[in-house]
């Protein structure tokens, strides 16, 4: 499990950046049915691409941490629920978006609870692990 959030923790960092700078770069033509929304609107896409960006690199700092902290997945993937939460209030609000935002909300709402759940696997490994008296890592089972 502990390399299952390994992986998903890069691949939510990779992932976020790259499609932060794909809104940076692109602007309103990044958003799938959104058309000519006009400069207001591209401006706050572009915004809002840069801060994506940056919540990707935050991904990248958990990932890069050994072993990966719990707390700061439970909070990223708490930003990403809420997202996906922000979409289905705009469901509600104004009705069916392009099909491809559809996709993007299930995947906001389905993947965080995974994420929590996951959350700790390297911090219990680690806690499983030791180093015996000749320096070499023993499992908890081994002492």
């Amino acid at each position: 499990m502990a390399r299952v959030l390994r992986a998903l923790t890069q691949l939510m960092g990779w992932a976020c950046v790259m499609i932060g700078l794909f809104h940076v770069a692109l602007g309103n033509a990044a958003i799938p049915g959104a058309g000519s929304a006009g400069p207001t609107v591209d401006s706050w896409g572009r915004f809002m691409g840069a801060s994506f960006a940056g919540y990707g690199l935050a991904w990248l700092w958990a990932a890069r941490q050994r072993p990966i902290p719990a707390r700061a997945v439970r909070w990223l993937a708490g930003v990403f629920l809420l997202g996906g939460v922000g979409r289905l209030l705009s469901l509600a609000v104004h009705g069916r978006p392009h099909g491809f935002q559809i996709a993007l909300t299930v995947i906001e709402l389905v993947l965080p609870p995974f994420l929590f759940w996951l959350a700790d696997a390297e911090e219990r490994a680690a806690e499983q692990t030791t180093e015996g008296p000749d320096g070499r890592t023993m499992s908890a089972g081994r002492r």
